[in-house]
């Protein structure tokens, strides 16, 4: 069980699956910069916070909702959550994104970690959630299913042990840089050959750091 001072973002979920190198920049050394893209989510995110909560027949919906778990050691705010009129109606998080649906699991787990905090306010299960695109200007249902909660909770639990670490990972560049609102920050501003040389000493550093002894020494 986590105390209050412990819990770390949601958020910060995402930025560990994209990159964790990204995650340590943002969450150990408070490092963060604007791009179009973060500009535009964020955009997005407030449009979804700023609506009023409203009540319908079918249910109410809750915009802006903060929600935690003591348990996971997160907290954030679900953009709208949609309470389903009827002792038995589900309890289904929304989470509005700026793109496209992703072949990867960030935005599964950032909804799914909502979910599980929902579940420790509630006491209830969660089945399924929404995510919105708006790209794609469509809702595109996900299971919590026990995978994506393992992985969720996976997830967490190196998240945890990233910012516990105080530690930022070498940086392993690759076509996801192009589109990360830190690169300025993250890559040095090396070419080619000496940028490879750069990052490969930088792992070698880290081997020799975390070896219970230097080449050449010999344990007594």
């Amino acid at each position: 069980m986590f105390s209050e001072d412990n819990l770390l973002p949601i958020s910060a979920l995402q930025h560990l699956l994209y990159c964790d190198r990204q995650c340590a920049l943002i969450h150990v050394e408070r490092l963060w910069a604007e791009n179009r893209f973060t500009a535009e989510g964020g955009i997005l995110h407030r449009r979804a916070h700023s609506g009023k909560s409203d009540t319908r027949p079918a249910g109410r919906s809750a915009r802006g909702l903060p929600v935690r778990s003591l348990t996971l050691g997160l907290f954030g705010v679900a953009d709208v959550v949609r309470y389903e009129k009827g002792a038995d109606a589900p309890i289904v998080p929304v989470e509005y994104k700026r793109g496209r649906p992703k072949k990867n699991d960030c935005d599964r787990v950032q909804l799914c970690a909502q979910a599980l905090c929902l579940e420790e306010m509630h006491g209830r299960d969660l089945p399924f959630g929404e995510i919105f695109y708006g790209k794609t200007k469509r809702r595109v249902r996900v299971e919590f299913t026990p995978d994506l909660r393992r992985t969720t909770i996976d997830a967490t639990a190196r998240l945890h042990d990233l910012v516990r670490s105080g530690r930022t990972p070498p940086a392993d560049p690759g076509p996801k840089c192009d589109r990360c609102s830190l690169r300025e920050l993250c890559l040095p501003r090396l070419g080619g050959r000496v940028a490879r040389k750069a990052y490969s000493f930088d792992r070698e550093i880290d081997a020799l750091l975390a070896s219970p002894s230097f080449p050449g020494e010999t344990s007594s």
